[in-house]
């Protein structure tokens, strides 16, 4: 990954700065679009859905679509709307996926599941899904209708995958990158694409930025999963070993199952079957990533992906809008070090 490896030797920091800054005007009608719709007049959902809202994400795929617009010129106002939907979509899923995971900590705050409870999340998640729908309707473009519904439906379908496939040790990195590329690639790649569709571009530049969000997506999951064995709570923003403590099958796992000898395997078997979840075996578990080189080689993976995504803009203008992009990726991949 030519860019990304050479801001990492140099020492240069990637930042989603310029993308922020490229943004922040249609940002601001983004998260008025945001406050009024999160409104209900019961007001348990504005008080838990803000919790998450304003909980400090840095607010990645809404701010994709923007970008996207801004590198095909798009004039008008409509991706306002669709990036609130987006980030509907995506902060429902969290909602729910605390739930499913029974989660403490998201962005290093108590998860709204802690605070008001599983029924409460679901049930906000629920609502949250229905305004991201109410506002894809009210754009009007049956083509937004579709590519943002299909995305819903992705992401469900790879979270019950993922869900099915916890605790299963034999689990293979095909699979592994199937329910990623769902869970967490389907958003960013339908993030991107919209903004073709509102700006009436060709096919093929929709395509383009549907495989840079995708690929932005599965490296952006890769990192996530390679933090897990190398950061603490406070870098994540959740609890170190969450991912372990649930029998999750992430690739850093994967990798360093195959290449064990039968004592560390047996570990992970254990492990991954709940009968080893002690911090003591947490501590074991980052030893034999980490002596295994999963974790390099996970982060190998990401910055693959990573270069996949910078290429699928290699037919659209240069321009600060696309530099920001190229940055985007460059700092999904550099949190790992």
């Amino acid at each position: 990954m030519t860019a990304t490896i050479h801001r990492l030797r140099t020492g240069a920091e990637p930042s989603l700065n310029p993308m922020i800054a490229l943004v922040a005007a249609d940002m601001n009608a983004v998260n008025q679009v945001i406050l009024d719709r999160m409104q209900s007049e019961i007001p348990l959902i504005p008080e838990l859905a803000g919790h998450l809202i304003a909980g400090g994400g840095k607010r990645m795929r809404p701010m994709l679509t923007l970008a996207s617009a801004r590198l095909l010129d798009y004039g008008g106002n409509r991706h306002h709307k669709l990036a609130a939907a987006v980030e509907f979509i995506h902060t429902a899923t969290l909602l729910h996926d605390d739930v499913v995971d029974g989660s403490d900590l998201r962005r290093g705050k108590r998860t709204a599941n802690i605070i008001w409870g599983n029924p409460a999340s679901v049930l906000v998640g629920d609502f949250l899904f229905s305004r991201s729908f109410e506002l894809m309707v009210e754009d009007g473009s049956l083509k937004v209708l579709k590519i943002l519904s299909h995305a819903s439906a992705v992401i469900a379908e790879g979270e019950v995958n993922q869900l099915t496939a916890t605790r299963q040790v034999e689990l293979g990195e095909d699979r592994y990158l199937d329910i990623i590329g769902a869970k967490t690639a389907a958003l960013f790649a339908a993030a991107c694409r919209i903004a073709a569709v509102v700006a009436e571009r060709p096919e093929g530049e929709e395509a383009a930025l549907d495989a840079y969000g995708r690929n932005l997506g599965i490296a952006f999951q890769l990192v996530d999963d390679a933090i897990d064995y190398t950061s603490d709570a406070g870098t994540m923003g959740k609890d170190a070993g969450d991912d372990f403590r649930e029998g999750k099958m992430t690739l850093p796992v994967i990798l360093a199952y195959a290449r064990g000898d039968e004592e560390a395997r047996r570990f992970w078997r254990d492990a991954i079957a709940g009968r080893r979840a002690s911090d003591a075996d947490f501590a074991e578990a980052v030893r034999l990533v980490q002596a295994s080189r999963s974790v390099d080689d996970t982060l190998a993976r990401a910055r693959h992906y990573g270069q996949r995504a910078i290429d699928a803009l290699g037919a659209f203008a240069n321009g600060k809008a696309k530099d920001a992009m190229v940055e985007a990726v460059e700092f999904a991949v550099a949190r790992a070090y």
